[in-house]
């Protein structure tokens, strides 16, 4: 848990560009630092599959024609013009074009005219949780996709497309954002995974000896788990709305797998307050490690001082300046009372040790 603590501070969430009143509603300004834009296609249909780069968005309006699925994928939000013109193409709200580049948003579904605008949110675990928005448009025959950075989640998808025997290449549009959807959810996986190796070989450090490390380590996932969940809770009640809604761009076929989409979100939110709960458990161990330790302190030292007292007694008993004190006199006198003293001494040892009081771990540094 303290090496996990030098090499991470806090989960990396998206950075969202600063508010800038008085922008009229639909304005479109890149995040800060984001990334060119550049735009893959994937078509796809009877007449089989094609996968080529989009230079200028006014190719995209021919394919619009075809008799096939489009996915049109872009990477980076550097370029408003380039993404505005991509919305002009399909006709895509500004409004829900603004939100693709505030990458705070919360997750969400919401239906236009002709098409839905779904937010939601990858993740993924290098050495700290890393979150990114993925927002998407879902159309009559197309599906777009804007990634803030490449979200890899999404390249078993690819793959499967390219081979032309999933599902997916014998369904609509509908059913490629489900499938979409469906791998970006099916990531908090092996995430939520990885909190539990973690939390578990947290518990371990703790019961074997607490430190504030591992105390901040603590801390670190469960404002992470928090992250999680405050990501999940509202991707929950959009995936319920989505396939509750009647809409002619969800075919009945589609639905069924959108209700099971469903079901996965809410099994993670279940994993995510197990886990919470786990490192509220983590604190309360912590705390309990911490005062047995010292208790264990305070019981060594509660046996030497107890120890000490009847020989300091004898010591402070010889050691008054009177004159009339027969053993003092005594050549033996000196020694027998080191006697009295060692043989008290070990004693009390004795009866510490038979009543269960006194161990040999008492007095192993490896333990305090």
């Amino acid at each position: 848990m303290a090496k996990r603590r030098a090499k991470r501070a806090t989960a990396v969430i998206p950075a969202h560009r600063p508010v800038e009143f008085g922008t009229p509603p639909g304005t479109l300004l890149a995040p800060p630092g984001a990334l060119s834009t550049t735009v893959g296609v994937i078509c796809y249909g009877e007449a089989g599959i094609e996968e080529f780069a989009v230079a200028d968005p006014s190719e995209l309006t021919p394919l619009r024609e075809k008799p096939s699925v489009l996915w049109v994928d872009v990477h980076g939000l550097g370029d408003e013009d380039f993404i505005k013109q991509i919305g002009d193409v399909f006709g895509l709200h500004d409004l829900a074009l603004e939100d693709v580049l505030n990458l705070h948003q919360r997750a969400k579904i919401e239906y236009y005219d002709d098409h839905y605008f779904i937010v939601v949110h990858a993740v993924d675990y290098k050495e700290t949780l890393v979150v990114e928005q993925l927002s998407l448009f879902l159309g009559s025959n197309y599906v777009i996709t804007f990634q803030p950075r490449k979200i890899h989640c999404l390249d078993p998808l690819r793959e499967r497309l390219r081979k032309r025997k999933d599902k997916i290449y014998l369904n609509g549009s509908d059913f490629l954002a489900y499938s979409i959807l469906d791998a970006v959810i099916d990531g908090y996986f092996p995430v939520l995974e990885k909190y539990g190796e973690i939390i578990e070989d947290a518990e371990e450090r703790i019961v074997a000896k607490p430190t504030p490390e591992s105390l901040a380590g603590i801390h670190d996932v469960r404002r992470e788990l928090l992250s999680l969940r405050r990501i999940m809770w509202p991707l929950r009640d959009a995936l319920n709305s989505l396939y509750r809604d009647e809409t002619n761009l969800i075919t009945s076929e589609t639905l069924p797998y959108l209700r099971d989409c469903h079901d996965h979100a809410v099994r993670i939110i279940d994993l995510l307050e197990i886990y919470r709960e786990l490192g509220a458990d983590l604190q309360d161990i912590y705390l309990s490690s911490v005062s047995n330790r010292i208790n264990e302190v305070m019981k060594v030292l509660t046996i030497i001082t107890t120890i000490f007292i009847p020989l300091s007694f004898i010591a402070s008993v010889y050691g008054m300046n009177f004159d009339h004190m027969p053993e003092l006199r005594k050549e033996s006198g000196y020694f027998i009372v080191l006697g009295v003293m060692g043989f008290i001494g070990l004693a009390l040892l004795f009866y510490f040790w038979k009543r269960g009081w006194l161990t040999k771990d008492d007095f192993d540094p490896k333990n305090h």
